[in-house]
């Protein structure tokens, strides 16, 4: 049984590992895989047809613990502890949930001390003890229902039993206080990645792909990471703004220089693709290959060169559900406007029209705008596979090419990938 901390409106853990909200989802999976055989049996929950609307949610049924990320940004924004006889929970050391110590009023009350009268949701016969960035709930029977005046301790119950605590929720701010509803604060915008939660990475802000006249000429990166400012006492840490940009034809030595060390840095062995290339039957005298620096905290895989040790190709990784590649990188916010085709027929007439750009984000639905583009009308099917499972259990995504770029969709019609690559 997981002995944690409880820390209003920041987190829930213990001395090796901690929950903090506005951490990443990928940073809480990482926590998890490091407690193999301690956290078991962890569920993943998303919707396959609303990724964005839906909220994605880790479960640990072991645990009783259900972390609640926004599916937008995928920042965690609420822990609940739904299961409280799962776990032993502790506030400023001292516990107040256990096997020993049971989460009654009395209980909450002297390890909390004094707050606002609750609220009672008739509907679900609960009544929720709200502290900043914390809530409780107790369920109620509705004939014992509190008057608001007074309040859950003024409720008398049979035989001197007073409820427990059936669920805990912490969350950032002050927004259980004006309900008890479940849904006290689903809706409210996730908390920031904070400072502890950077570990000296480089994250993304936006991407804007730059382009010149009818060619990309490569990305404007708007990015953050950690700085520190000079006070009396000592150096603060602090949120520090950055803008980069990397181009087609940078140097290793550019890229390096602009966003720093990658990830990590991938050899091409094998290029899958390059069948459909008309000279794919020919080989290079000499073999070499191409390789990618992996940003993951910026969503980002730039390609170089074999020969000339240059950029050659971006991709642009959204991080949805769903996924072969989901978990591996952060979401990239790139934005990506194209000039559609000018020209269209009316009444078997060639007629000059000049319609609104089309702009292409991580949230653009394929199926909205591939008309306007005019998309290759046969997708290159692309269904990705280890060397140790041959199986992909999301199934294959469908690569289109406009312009100078490749665009990978999913069955949910929502973008996984764009590559742009330097047009001959």
């Amino acid at each position: 049984m997981l002995e944690l901390e409880v820390v209003p409106e920041r987190s829930l853990g213990c001395e090796q590992w901690e929950f903090i909200l506005g951490m990443h989802f990928s940073q809480s999976v990482s926590i998890i895989q490091s407690q193999v055989g301690i956290i078991r049996g962890v569920q993943v929950l998303y919707s396959d047809s609303n990724p964005l609307e839906v909220d994605l949610v880790i479960n640990l049924p072991h645990d009783g613990v259900r972390l609640i990320f926004d599916p937008v940004v995928q920042r965690l924004k609420i822990i609940e502890i739904y299961n409280m006889k799962l776990v032993k929970l502790k506030y400023c050391g001292l516990p107040f949930n256990s096997p020993e110590v049971l989460p009654s009023i009395e209980q909450i009350e002297h390890s909390f001390g004094a707050t606002h009268p609750g609220v009672y949701d008739s509907d679900k016969q609960v009544f929720v003890l709200n502290f900043r960035g914390l809530s409780f709930y107790f369920p109620i029977d509705s004939k014992f229902q509190p008057g608001y005046a007074h309040g859950l301790g003024s409720l008398q119950f049979p035989n001197g039993t007073s409820p427990l605590v059936a669920k805990t929720a912490i969350y950032v701010g002050n927004m259980g206080a004006g309900g008890g509803s479940d849904e006290h604060n689903l809706k409210a915008p996730p908390p920031p990645l904070p400072l502890v939660c950077y570990h000296n990475n480089l994250y993304l802000e936006k991407a804007d792909v730059m382009r010149d006249k009818m060619r990309t000429r490569g990305l404007r990166l708007h990015l953050f990471t950690e700085g520190s400012s000079v006070t009396r006492v000592l150096l603060e840490p602090k949120k520090r703004c950055l803008t980069k940009e990397v181009l087609f034809g940078d140097t290793c030595e550019d890229v390096l220089s602009a966003l720093g060390a990658p990830s990590r840095v991938f050899f091409k062995a094998e290029d899958k693709m390059r069948i459909h290339s008309p000279h794919a039957h020919k080989r290079d005298k000499i073999r070499r290959s191409d390789f990618f620096y992996n940003y993951f905290t910026l969503g980002l895989d730039i390609l170089f060169d074999a020969k000339t040790q240059c950029v050659k190709k971006f991709v642009l990784h959204t991080n949805y559900p769903g996924h072969y590649n989901f978990n591996m990188y952060h979401r990239c916010e790139f934005s990506l406007t194209l000039p559609p085709e000018n020209n269209s027929t009316e009444s078997g007439k060639l007629i000059d029209v000049s319609p609104s750009p089309v702009t292409i984000t991580a949230y653009t639905k394929w199926d909205r705008i591939s008309e306007q583009l005019k998309a290759s009308a046969r997708p290159v099917v692309l269904n990705r596979a280890s060397s140790t499972n041959t199986t992909n259990p999301f199934g294959c995504t469908f690569c289109y090419g406009i312009r100078d770029a490749i665009v990978e969709v999913m069955a949910n019609q929502h973008i996984a990938s764009v590559t742009l690559y330097r047009a001959v």
